[in-house]
């Protein structure tokens, strides 16, 4: 299947993407601020810059769309159309995601990664319960937590 937009309307689509302040962060924020937390956004100073810092907890959050980010749930599938440039630029990503993540653990800060299936779809998460596991692993838990939905592909 061919791309049917010309490549400058593909390039003035694919810039027209959020990379801040999406849906899906604007809710995880809302979650994290209800329970009390107070945060910082998109700190500079850290590792893949964050989408949500927590200073007083020392605790990071990345906030991940299962499509660019590579999940292994339904919302995370390639295109068909030009599938080999879509497989290297989210296993880019990934190892970006990566590294990122285990260079905030090394300076002393535990890592959130909250996955869009979490909060969109048929497997996402009921608010209350997002907001239970985010505040619960703010205050207190493992150095690296990723909360997904409960749809996952059995991917082989």
């Amino acid at each position: 299947m061919t791309d049917t937009l010309t490549p400058r309307e593909r390039s003035h689509r694919m810039r027209a993407v959020r990379q801040h302040n999406t849906d899906i962060e604007v809710l995880v924020r809302r979650l994290i601020h209800r329970s009390g937390y107070r945060f910082r956004l998109n700190v500079r100073d850290l590792p893949g810059s964050p989408d949500i810092v927590l200073p007083r907890h020392k605790t990071v959050c990345f906030v991940h769309g299962c499509l660019w980010h590579g999940d292994e749930c339904r919302a995370g599938r390639l295109p068909a159309t030009n599938h080999a440039w879509w497989a290297e630029k989210i296993a880019a990503n990934r190892r970006r995601d990566q590294l990122a993540a285990s260079a905030c653990s090394a300076l002393g800060w535990r890592v959130i990664t909250v996955w869009q299936c979490a909060l969109k779809g048929k497997g996402r998460l009921l608010p209350d319960k997002l907001q239970s596991i985010l505040a619960a692993n703010i205050a207190g838990g493992p150095d690296f937590k990723e909360i997904r939905g409960t749809h996952t592909l059995d991917l082989p």
